[in-house]
């Protein structure tokens, strides 16, 4: 472990005291324009999708709500800057060499991009904080006007497969897969879908769709590491996309869709893909659909979805209950509750 993350933690716990002493509350820094500065920093380093998740979690806690829509709509404003593994050559340490957080956060600074009124835990507003930033290595966090990519690392796609959305990290997906159409190959469940990749069953240009992963389906909503890591270890991640309602680490690359909402244990349109269904992403436009005839659509729903899996306890059958939407963070809510 770096020092210096030694360090971070001691200085956290004092600073905790600090602003306690203080009576500085969560809820006095945990504001709209401190969520957004938190979404574009993580699209300029082109971070995980989970902050997709997290983030909307934090700020219901907080009494705001923070729509997938704010996302995108940074992120079309907000450059990814970084290119950081596993949609680059660089790491955690050269990051922190070359400026760290806070220099991400000076460039973003100097194109307008952050709120820097925003009070953070150290007491100070962003802009009083980022008097202290030191040298910036251009190499690592790009200058505005020479990003890796004009937008934003994560994007927000909806469609007849997603009409309450679908994220994924767009600075991890390789150019020729922005767009691409195939036909669905169907798995309820990362495991079954893993054996099938490992298997060598899928082939170049089909859309693995995994469902009943999501908040509900798991219920809990796992990562599908294994899968994305499989279609890599295969070579097939510059041809295949995933498709999911679950959500995946930081560490996936390629043509990763998660978070499809609304899920396919709440009735969603995943749940009526069939085998071979033909699939549409388009990246750059924002899209994620289901070549198939509404009334076709229609037609299925009658004849019955499949089941999630057994929650495996009373405890998980009460959370699956209460539990919201991916693009909701998540949470757990009060039955009949306003959504």
């Amino acid at each position: 472990m770096h020092a210096a993350r030694e360090r971070l933690a001691k200085d956290a716990g004092r600073q905790i005291m600090a602003l306690l002493e203080r009576d500085l509350r969560p809820r006095r820094i945990l504001t709209p324009g401190a969520f957004d500065n938190a979404v574009a920093v993580d699209l300029a380093l082109g971070g995980s999708t989970n902050s997709a998740l997290h983030l909307p979690a934090i700020a219901a806690a907080a009494g705001i709500t923070l729509p997938l829509d704010r996302f995108d709509d940074i992120g079309r404003r907000c450059p990814h800057l970084c290119a950081m593994s596993p949609g680059g050559p660089h790491h955690l340490e050269d990051l922190h060499a070359a400026g760290g957080v806070r220099g991400v956060m000076a460039r973003l600074a100097e194109g307008g991009l952050l709120d820097q009124r925003a009070l953070t835990v150290t007491g100070l507003s962003v802009e009083e904080n980022l008097h202290h930033t030191g040298e910036i290595d251009p190499r690592i966090i790009r200058p505005l006007a020479n990003p890796v990519h004009a937008e934003g690392g994560i994007a927000v796609l909806r469609g007849n497969l997603a009409p309450e959305g679908a994220v994924v990290k767009q600075a991890a997906v390789a150019p020729e897969m922005r767009r691409h159409e195939g036909p669905a190959r169907i798995f309820d469940g990362e495991e079954a879908a893993s054996a099938a990749i490992l298997g060598g069953e899928i082939r170049p240009g089909d859309v693995v769709v995994i469902r009943y992963e999501g908040p509900r389906g798991g219920p809990g909503m796992r990562e599908m590491l294994t899968p994305t890591a499989a279609l890599a270890g295969r070579g097939l991640d510059a041809s295949v996309a995933l498709v999911t309602d679950g959500r995946f680490s930081g560490a996936t690359r390629g043509a990763a869709i998660g978070h499809v909402a609304p899920e396919a244990a709440a009735g969603g349109p995943l749940a009526l893909v069939r085998e071979q269904d033909r699939i549409r992403v388009d990246i750059p436009d924002r899209r994620l659909d289901l070549l198939v005839a509404d009334d076709e659509l229609a037609r299925r729903r009658p004849e019955g979805l499949p089941l999630p899996r057994p929650a495996g306890s009373s405890l998980l059958e009460r959370y699956r209950a209460a539990v919201s939407s991916a693009p909701r963070g998540a949470v757990l809510e009060t039955p009949g509750a306003p959504s």
